[in-house]
């Protein structure tokens, strides 16, 4: 069993007194004829079975677009490597469409307008002749082989410009243009782990370095410093892009607009996710790229968040490459698709509010620090990362600490995974924003836990913060798991964020990370009494283990 890090301080105390996509591939058939141009070559599975398969299967349809007469539609097919498409048929029952005859691999589009579905979908398009009209109320869409289905799916209702995903016989519908990323994995490495208001410096750094490139997306910002660093590096010569949310929830300030017309002034592109077809409930990420450097946190790049003046907020700045690859990858499909708005053209005849300033001067109790991680995950909403922190809370076997502004419903699957934890006897510690505007719903969401633990028994916790001088309010969302294991990044612990927000996060592996982040977690926790120093820590969990003492991490009542 782990040493608990509040057993520790005490027991110090004590002694002063006296931590891709998803598809099917198999071995190609050799025909005359023609490849399909960009279409993917790597092997595909079949996902049921794991299996190398050996025939094409149907992966989207999109029987219902926004242009007039339905012109557009496609249906997307997962294809193995080499196939000859000519082999193949798609029908709707009434209609029959043969497939050229040339050779594809990976996912192929298949429509009767290839010019106007070229730039809806990065799936290689191919032409069909007399291609079957997909009902928008409904329809079954068939592929055959010499007049035998190799795969069909049924779908209902559908809604106008949204993508129907196939799921074996379900049929999952979301925007058009919306990603389906992989969990993104680094390798071992170095990242450095920083706090706010405590090192406001720390999100900054990695821009104020750059010259090649700088990709920074957030849901508002509004900071002077981020605009000065910002100009500073395209002045350099650096490809700078902005990427906000187009609506954020309060409306945009003026300080924002004047922010973001000085960056649009000074030729740096700064676009807004926004209008009726926008792939997202909300852009929420809070990230940048540098170079070949990335920083994910929980914070708005706004006075209040990175600018260290209010909220407690958790942030990681890495160079792994695939995490930094991903990010960018992210970035450039959300910023390059039709529903992110140019901001000079989004601002013509718009009003702003009045914003509130942020002021507040806190101690730096804790220094950015860099730290080894074993492995890096890179999640994002909602294409992976709801069903992948299930499964982190799943795997916990010892303990799980939680800080965030607020909580979701108490059947929503983030919480059912807390409860299920704690059932398991894993100690459980949820922390939440005391701030005004948020206050009665997060007590009412404490009481509710701690009459469930009292009831079942189960070790868990939650309560409010007590910000004291150390920060303004609680806006970090993340997690501790097992001493060995960190979640931070923008998403709050709720359905419709993990669901149809863009969201990002990190999830690092190692106790180096969850020691710091834990100790921030414990400080916050007990209302800001100092943490322990990390020599000290180690001097005494070893004086402890030689003792042979057994030890129980102190539960805190809500």
């Amino acid at each position: 069993m782990r040493l608990p890090r509040l057993l520790v301080v005490s027991l110090v105390l004590c002694s002063v007194a006296t931590a891709g996509l998803l598809g099917p591939a198999t071995a190609p058939e050799s025909v005359p004829s023609q490849p399909v141009a960009g279409a993917q070559s790597q092997p595909l599975t079949d996902p049921a079975t794991g299996a190398r398969a050996s025939e094409p299967t149907l992966h989207a349809v999109y029987p219902d677009p926004v242009r007039g007469g339905d012109r557009g539609e496609f249906v997307v097919i997962d294809v193995p490597n080499g196939t000859a498409l000519g082999r193949y048929a798609l029908t709707d029952g009434d209609t029959t469409a043969r497939l050229p005859n040339r050779t594809a691999s990976g996912r192929v589009a298949l429509t009767g307008a290839p010019d106007g579905v070229r730039n809806l979908t990065d799936a290689a398009v191919v032409g069909l002749d007399s291609a079957p009209a997909l009902a928008n109320g409904g329809d079954t869409v068939t592929l055959t082989r010499n007049g035998s289905a190799v795969a069909s799916v049924r779908y209902a209702d559908t809604e106008e410009g949204e993508l129907g995903i196939i799921d074996g016989s379900t049929v999952h519908w979301r925007p058009l243009g919306a990603t389906d990323r992989p969990v993104v994995t680094g390798r071992a490495g170095e990242v450095r782990a920083f706090t706010l208001p405590d090192a406001p410096q720390a999100p900054l750094a990695p821009v104020r370095n750059a010259s090649d490139r700088v990709y920074l997306a957030g849901y508002t910002l509004s900071s002077s410093r981020v605009a000065d660093a910002l100009v500073a590096a395209q002045r350099r010569g650096a490809d700078v892009r902005v990427l906000l949310e187009g609506e954020p929830v309060g409306g945009r300030t003026r300080t924002e607009a004047r922010t973001l017309d000085r960056l649009r002034g000074s030729g740096i592109e700064v676009r807004v996710v926004a209008g009726p077809r926008a792939r997202y409930r909300y852009h929420h990420a809070k990230y940048a790229v540098a170079d070949e450097r990335g920083v994910v946190m929980t914070e708005n790049w706004k006075p209040a968040g990175t600018g260290g003046r209010s909220s407690r907020g958790w942030g990681v700045a890495t160079s792994q490459p695939r995490v930094v690859d991903g990010l960018a990858a992210t970035f450039r499909a959300d910023a390059g698709w039709r529903d992110a708005i140019d901001w000079q053209s989004y601002r013509a005849g718009r009003s702003f509010q009045r914003g509130e300033r942020a002021n507040g001067s806190y101690p730096a109790r804790f220094d950015a620090t860099t730290i080894p991680v074993e492995g890096t995950d890179l999640l994002v909403t909602p294409d992976n990362a709801q069903s992948a922190l299930v499964g982190e809370l799943d795997a916990a076997t010892d303990s799980v600490d939680v800080v965030q502004p607020t909580v979701g419903g108490w059947d929503e699957p983030l919480l059912r995974a807390l409860r299920r934890a704690a059932k398991r006897g894993v100690e459980v510690r949820v922390l939440l924003s005391s701030a005004w505007y948020v206050r009665e719903e997060n007590q009412r969401v404490v009481e509710r836990f701690g009459s469930w633990a009292d009831r079942t028994g189960a070790p868990l916790s939650a309560k409010l913060a007590d910000p004291g001088d150390r920060y303004g309010k609680i806006h970090a969302k993340g997690a501790v798991v097992d001493d060995d294991r960190v979640i931070v990044g923008s998403l709050n612990w709720n359905e419709q964020a993990a669901t149809v927000n863009r969201e990002v996060l990190l999830v690092l592996q190692g106790t180096a990370a969850a020691d710091y982040f834990g100790r921030v977690f414990d400080a916050d926790w007990s209302g800001g009494q100092p943490a322990v120093p990390v020599g000290l820590l180690a001097a005494v969990v070893g004086a402890l283990v030689v003792a042979g003492l057994a030890a129980r991490r102190v539960r805190f009542a809500s």
